[in-house]
């Protein structure tokens, strides 16, 4: 059994960085996807940017944080971060870390993920 735990929400000017943790305790394979979805009051969750190695190490970002985002995996210590710059309003909402241990495509959305962390809350205030 996979359990995630997130840390490192807040709250934060536009503009400003803050860097989300998720420690993984499970078994945690190179080929799993890991990922941080968000989910904004009233919207749907949302992929955020994953990553995972099959062959080789791959990252996919969604549109809205290219360029200011950036996802960091560490195979050797089962943890997942996502350092935010840039932080702009849009990007307030619940952050979660998720893991899919089939070998689904990883950036296809939430059918890739079977497990989920309790969620870390980011605040961008303008």
């Amino acid at each position: 059994q996979v359990q995630l735990v997130e840390s490192g929400g807040g709250s934060v000017q536009a503009g400003g960085s803050l860097r989300l943790s998720c420690a993984a305790s499970g078994d945690i394979y190179p080929y799993y996807c890991m990922a941080w979805f968000r989910q904004a009051p009233g919207k749907e969750r949302e992929l955020v940017a994953t990553t995972y190695t099959r062959g080789y190490r791959s990252t996919y970002y969604a549109d809205s944080v290219k360029g200011r985002f950036t996802i960091s995996r560490d195979d050797a210590y089962n943890t997942l971060s996502l350092q935010m710059r840039s932080l702009k309003p849009e990007d307030t909402a619940i952050y979660y870390c998720a893991a899919g241990s089939g070998f689904q495509l990883c950036d296809t959305g939430l059918q890739a993920y079977n497990y989920w962390g309790q969620g870390t809350q980011v605040t961008v205030s303008s």
